[in-house]
This record gives structure tokens, sequence and C-alpha cells, in this order.
């Protein structure tokens, strides 16, 4: 398995750059989240050696048995969670976790604050938008964004850092870029609205996965998620 992440990696930081060039925007303003779903830990490992500073995984479970282990070794590195999170696993996604990527209710948020304030951990969180507008997504409506920033913003130990969505599986070009594109009008709208708050941070949009991320940096990304372009050969259990 040597050689071979680090020959995945370097490609996706190329095209992530030349999508940024392409764009107009400077590739640092991009960061690669490596999804390491059904990756092993030397694989991972491996990414982390290529430049990855940033892991994450879609449930608590997983991110519990690897994120100890690598954070050990790798203390620089951060770790997300980019699955939808239930109130329940709180407590354990913040002890493995820098980033919580999927708040969509006050409910989760007034958990992460509640499970936060016993650690006396700050907790950054997204909040996840379900701007595809499927039913079968996760995230809090458009609509109901600004409330659920309004909510949260009066917590203590979760600051808010930016928005996540996913786009709907789709070839239509067109629908994936709207999704993506809805989710920045969200933001510019909260950025005005809660402007010099200190709990509201509004630099992150966590948006574009393997096969959607240059549409996604032509409308913003800031954040892009990737797993099977790096880890499809050595995925366990897929």
């Amino acid at each position: 398995m040597g050689p071979m992440i680090k020959e995945k990696v370097l490609p996706v930081y190329r095209q992530i750059e030349d999508a940024c060039r392409q764009a107009g925007r400077h590739p640092k303003e991009v960061t690669l989240v490596a999804v390491t779903k059904y990756a092993p830990l030397e694989a991972i490992q491996q990414a982390i050696d290529a430049g990855v500073t940033d892991i994450a995984e879609n449930r608590v479970q997983e991110a519990e048995r690897k994120f100890p282990p690598l954070l050990a070794k790798n203390p620089q590195v951060r770790s997300h969670i980019i699955g939808h999170l239930q109130s329940n696993k709180a407590k354990d996604a913040i002890r493995v976790c820098s980033v919580i990527q999927s708040v969509d209710s006050l409910k989760l948020a007034l958990e992460i604050e509640k499970q936060a304030a016993k650690l006396n951990k700050r907790v950054d969180i997204l909040v996840q938008v379900n701007t595809a507008e499927e039913e079968q997504k996760f995230g809090t409506g458009s609509d109901e964004a600004l409330q659920l920033v309004e909510g949260i913003s009066s917590l203590v130990h979760v600051r808010i850092q930016g928005f996540m969505c996913m786009a709907p599986y789709t070839e239509d070009q067109g629908i994936i870029r709207k999704t993506f594109s809805d989710l920045r009008s969200v933001r510019d709208l909260v950025k005005t609205r809660f402007a010099g708050h200190p709990q509201v941070e509004t630099g992150i949009l966590s948006m574009g996965m393997s096969g959607d991320y240059k549409i996604a940096i032509e409308e913003g990304s800031t954040m892009i998620r990737v797993g099977s372009a790096i880890f499809k050969e050595v995925m366990q259990n897929a």
C-alpha cells in the first residue's frame, strides 16, 4: 500500500488547484477533508503523511475507533463528523472530533453545548442546510437556517464556523450548482445579519465531494469532502 495513497492524494490537490485557478480563487482558500469511511488506519496515516490536514467520518462509532490513535500521533490534524448525528451521540462525538459539520437542529446544538460545558471545551460546528430540498437528506431548511443560527448563537461552548450541504445524486449540473449557490446565499444572509457576533463565523462553506467539487469551488466552497478518490482501493467492507 506504500506510495499508493500518496499517488491518490496529490492529484486531488492538483485538481483543486486547477479548479481554483479557473475560478479565479487562491488554492489556499480550499481545505481538503479526507473522508476516511472504510479506510484502514495505515492508509489514513499515509494520507496525512501526504499532506492531509483534516479527516472525517460519517459515523461516531468509526470516529471513536480510528481518530484517537491517529490524533495521538498527528496532533495537528483536525477531525470532523460529517454524517447525521443523533443527540445521544453528541457526547461521544465531541470527545474525538474538533468539528461537527452536521448540526441541523437546535436540539442537537443544545446537547453539544451541554456535553461541551461538562468538558469545559469549545466545539466548532457547521450548520447543515438541506439546500437540495430532498426529503431523504438531513439539514435544516434554507428558510429556517437564520432562526437556527439565532438559537445557536446564544450558546457559550458552541461556535458556528460556517455551513455544510450535500448535493443530490444527479447528473444535472444545474441542480448541483443551485444546491451550492443556495448555501452561499444562506451564508451571505447570516454574514450580514450576524456581523461581529462572537459565536458566529461564516468563513467555512463545506460543499463538494469527489464527483462535484469542481462546481462547488466555482460556487465558493472552502472545504471539499473527498473519500473514494483517495481511499477506493483500500476500502474495507465497502
